[in-house]
């Protein structure tokens, strides 16, 4: 087994078998949350096979099991349906047990402007940098979308990013070589900002709040149009 199945495994194993809790039910939700989870993934596995031609990043052989499809190691694949299902279940779990968890509309709006102002700023001034432009515009375009959300979810997932952000650095500490010789991804450092939190390039934040965003966007979206909830 590879080292990054090995992690994608350790992320959604508890995850998967805590769906079936009594009181999170997390399977009754499958039916919007798994079709949000492919169709995200599918736009971000497009631009990740591009990027990873262009050699923006890459993966380290060692830690890979030597599967690929469309040149991208099938880990790679699986990292964008298990991340998203381990983030997306623990978001629910926590608007579950902590429904007041959310901040106030007035914030929101200020914190989420001030995001986009920024994540526009950045596609300007590091024009030349192509993942920070990249998760830049990608992340202005869902602000932009949960700004005119009726359902302000963006409200409450500023508040369970922070803890979707500890698993996170660990998994992502680990994927960019923390802990381990070498790294599992490779980041070419001529394309994004230098700055790294640990070993985490800092557009990874932005890049894994996107993720989740655009999925709860879309869940949302699907409860409300397709099953009416």
């Amino acid at each position: 087994m590879s080292l990054y199945f090995a992690l994608l495994l350790f992320s959604v194993a508890v995850p998967f078998l805590l769906s079936f809790d009594k009181r999170l039910r997390f399977y009754k939700k499958w039916k919007y949350v798994l079709p949000s989870i492919f169709i995200v993934a599918a736009v971000y596995i497009a631009f990740d096979i591009y990027f990873t031609k262009l050699g923006v990043w890459g993966f380290n052989p060692r830690y890979l099991s030597g599967i690929f499809l469309f040149h991208l190691p099938i880990e790679e694949w699986l990292f964008f349906i298990i991340i998203a299902y381990a983030s997306l279940f623990l978001h629910f779990s926590i608007i579950e047990y902590f429904p007041g968890a959310k901040v106030g509309k007035k914030w929101t709006k200020r914190i989420t402007i001030l995001l986009f102002v920024l994540s526009i700023f950045m596609v300007f001034v590091f024009h030349d940098k192509m993942y920070t432009v990249y998760i830049s515009l990608t992340t202005a375009v869902a602000l932009a979308l949960a700004y005119t959300d009726k359902s302000q979810t963006i409200a409450t997932f500023y508040i369970t990013f922070l803890v979707i952000l500890i698993p996170f650095i660990v998994v992502n500490g680990i994927l960019t070589g923390s802990f381990i010789e070498g790294e599992v991804v490779w980041y070419n450092n001529d394309e994004n900002l230098g700055i790294r939190f640990f070993t985490i390039p800092i557009e990874d934040f932005a890049y894994g709040f996107s993720l989740i965003l655009y999925n709860l966007l879309l869940i949302n979206s699907m409860k409300t149009q397709l099953f009416n909830k």
